[in-house]
């Protein structure tokens, strides 16, 4: 059984951990830089530690000191949350080789997923669509140009390791190719210390859809319904909902039996999620990746199926059984999130400062998961994420409306917020009608 729990990770992620840990009669440790001695999670946790200096490879990708905290607080197990470590195998090995439970899958399942082109080759086998592309890394870019006329442009030159928009070009010409493939090949390398890259074709009017899978330790595979995650900048996500809409309801059932394939094909063990580039008025879509870890935008799964993610990714790492089948899954209403970050909505700049004012709204369907308070610094070190702000209503137009209130009643004042962005897509006709694609910003700016 799991008593004590580290969570590796800061901000809105690590409080919401807390919050479950608590409800589930678990103690928890916090780990900090010097910078985020003063933040939320620190105050909640029953522990705290800190584990370096601010910036992220000095503290909270510093693995030595995480293991050293873990030891001086005899915690038996570690949530890594999303981004810094939550899906780095050797990190999880190393857990593993020092007695402490990872709250996530294996590391074999990390490593395999965490390689994209392994991961595309891994769900082939398991029947799942996949984007065209090239079956493997591509050595240069002369190769590379070869390959992009032979898939059509436009294409997409994608790292192999890594993810968050780093290390990816869309290419519109030939005579842009060679540039974009040695610009995405240098960032992924300086990212993610791997340098390789693939080519996949690229669609203009795609959109990102997810699933939600969670699997078990005995075999048991389920999925969470969908989400849909088109609203982007520069392949960073700012909106996502629940269910994804206007996706016929055939296309909906092969994606989830798709999502559950890819995971029992890896032997997946916890909660994770299969990412899938839909194309609008067909009923084609492809495997982008695996993500082997609780995603930010997991509450409007929580939102229309009841169920605590983070609670399920602690009874699977304990080694218990699924408590419900694919059966008691049950769908309701609609669930909006938008990601409110420190920056300046109109030029996406990152806005650090001190928060002094900090209103948040409330009332019948709003939740709010955010680590901020009046006075709270917010540091110039890592993501400008603040918090998100999600709402529940019994249908897709409701939930726009709700979403259109809350948004009224945020007041954060000291620094710039996403927040009048925000504002403004719920009043975008074009998404009020759930026409969304990856380049809507492009083509629509609220």
């Amino acid at each position: 059984m799991i008593n004590k729990v580290l969570i590796a990770n800061r901000g809105e992620i690590a409080v919401r951990i807390i919050r479950t840990c608590r409800e589930m009669g678990l103690r928890t440790v916090a780990i900090h830089s010097t910078i985020d001695k003063d933040s939320m999670h620190v105050r909640m946790a029953d522990q705290s530690v800190c584990v370096g200096g601010p910036p992220s490879s000095e503290s909270y990708l510093n693995v030595p000191a995480i293991l050293s905290a873990i030891e001086i607080t005899d915690a038996d197990s570690i949530h890594p949350g999303y981004g810094f470590l939550s899906e780095n195998s050797a990190f999880v090995e190393k857990c593993e080789s020092h007695g402490v439970r990872f709250i996530g899958p294996s590391s074999e399942c990390i490593r395999l997923m965490g390689d994209k082109i392994e991961a595309r080759r891994a769900v082939q086998k398991g029947k799942v669509p996949v984007v065209p592309g090239t079956e493997g890394a591509v050595a240069d870019a002369e190769e590379g140009l070869k390959i992009a006329k032979g898939i059509g442009f436009p294409v997409i030159v994608k790292a192999a390791a890594g993810g968050g928009g780093r290390g990816m070009k869309v290419v519109h010409s030939p005579a842009a190719f060679v540039n974009a493939f040695l610009t995405a090949s240098s960032e992924a390398g300086s990212a993610f210390g791997v340098s390789d890259v693939y080519i996949e074709k690229y669609f203009e009017e795609a959109r990102h859809v997810e699933v939600q899978v969670i699997a078990d330790k005995f075999g048991t595979v389920l999925h969470l319904g969908d989400r849909d995650c088109s609203i982007q900048r520069r392949h960073q996500k700012l909106i996502e909902e629940a269910p994804a809409p206007n996706i016929p309801s055939r296309v909906r059932q092969r994606m989830w039996k798709a999502a559950c394939d890819a995971a029992a094909a890896v032997k997946y063990n916890s909660v994770g999620t299969v990412e899938f580039l839909y194309v609008p008025g067909t009923t084609e879509f492809y495997f982008l990746e695996m993500n082997t870890r609780i995603q930010v935008e997991h509450p409007v799964t929580e939102m229309i199926t009841g169920i605590d993610v983070v609670k399920e990714q602690i009874r699977i790492a304990e080694g218990k059984k699924l408590r419900f089948d694919q059966k008691k899954v049950q769908f309701r209403g609609h669930a909006i999130e938008v990601r409110i970050n420190a920056e300046d909505p109109e030029t996406f700049m990152p806005s650090p400062g001190t928060i002094s004012t900090c209103l948040l709204p409330g009332g019948c369907g709003v939740r709010v998961d955010t680590h901020i308070y009046p006075g709270y610094t917010v540091p110039p070190t890592y993501d400008s994420l603040l918090g998100k702000l999600i709402v529940h209503a019994e249908d897709r137009n409701a939930a726009i409306q709700r979403m259109r209130r809350a948004l009224e009643e945020i007041k954060i004042d000291g620094v710039k917020t996403t927040t009048d962005f925000h504002r403004k897509m719920m009043t975008n006709s074009e998404f009020a009608a759930g026409r969304v694609s990856t380049n809507f910003l492009e083509k629509h700016r609220a």
